[in-house]
């Protein structure tokens, strides 16, 4: 049986600049209640903290939410084990990373403490992620809800349930379904575009949505270089692809979709987790 237990998400700004994002983690206690101060004490109340390509926070915190406080939801904590590591640096361990291989190749923070949540999917609930974090929608757009390694993420998955299950996982075939792990819910970008966009303007969505499909693309030959890209690189590539995307949108709908005005400047990237 599945150890249930209540997953935490947390926020706390990104950049000691004026970029709009936040760093996003995960913890199995509400720090609300319990704030330890570091990550020895967190081992030693038998608690899970992920870290999530970032540093330790003993609490939360972001302007306009003053808990930093994302959301709660039951999870499977065995399951969010697997997927990543807990109590480990993602600096320092590759188990703690996910499918987050690379940081800011493969995703940022947003998209590792998403995939730690995924186990949230227990009883067929939708899985919590930390869409309330200031960026996100940047974020999803740019990375998806589970990062770009997408094949990757589909065997994690699998893997992972079928050691909770205690059988032996199946790989995944090029372009086979998962069969030994619930399904990855639909993308949220997509439904966010849809739900701004709406049915009348499926023609504007759909531009929209194949420049990030080319952008994907591109991203994803970006992991293979040999020449790891800097933080400043990533940050303009990514910042490229919101400029593309305001020479298709009006101004009112970037904003929507983006949650930044058109020709605003984010970096998602942060240089100093570039390791």
């Amino acid at each position: 049986m599945p150890t249930t237990t209540m997953l935490y998400a947390w926020a706390v700004p990104a950049f000691i600049d004026e970029s709009p994002v936040d760093h996003t983690w995960v913890t199995s206690y509400d720090n609300r209640k319990h704030a330890y101060p570091d990550i020895a004490a967190v081992i030693a109340a038998r608690q899970d903290y992920w870290y999530c390509w970032g540093d330790y926070h003993a609490k939360g915190g972001t302007p306009g939410n003053a808990s930093g406080f994302l959301g709660s939801q039951a999870g499977d904590l065995g399951m969010s084990r697997c997927l990543a590591q807990s109590n480990a640096d993602c600096s320092s361990s590759f188990a703690a990373r996910g499918t987050i291989f690379s940081y800011g190749v493969d995703g940022v923070c947003h998209q590792l403490a998403n995939q730690v949540l995924y186990s949230t999917s227990v009883g067929g609930a939708r899985p919590l992620t930390v869409a309330k974090a200031r960026g996100y929608l940047i974020s999803s757009a740019i990375y998806g809800t589970y990062g770009l390694q997408q094949a990757a993420w589909r065997n994690k998955i699998a893997a992972c349930a079928a050691a909770a299950a205690g059988r032996r996982p199946k790989r995944a075939k090029a372009g086979a379904k998962m069969s030994a792990a619930p399904s990855i819910p639909p993308d949220e970008f997509e439904e966010h575009v849809a739900k701004v966009l709406g049915p009348d303007r499926l023609s504007l969505a759909t531009q929209l949505l194949n420049l990030r499909a080319q952008f994907h693309i591109s991203a994803a030959m970006q992991a293979h270089v040999l020449r790891a890209p800097t933080a400043d690189e990533l940050n303009d590539r990514n910042q490229r692809f919101l400029d593309d995307a305001a020479k298709i949108l009006p101004p009112k709908d970037y904003e929507k979709i983006f949650g930044v005005k058109p020709g605003q400047k984010v970096k998602l990237v942060r240089s100093d987790m570039m390791k």
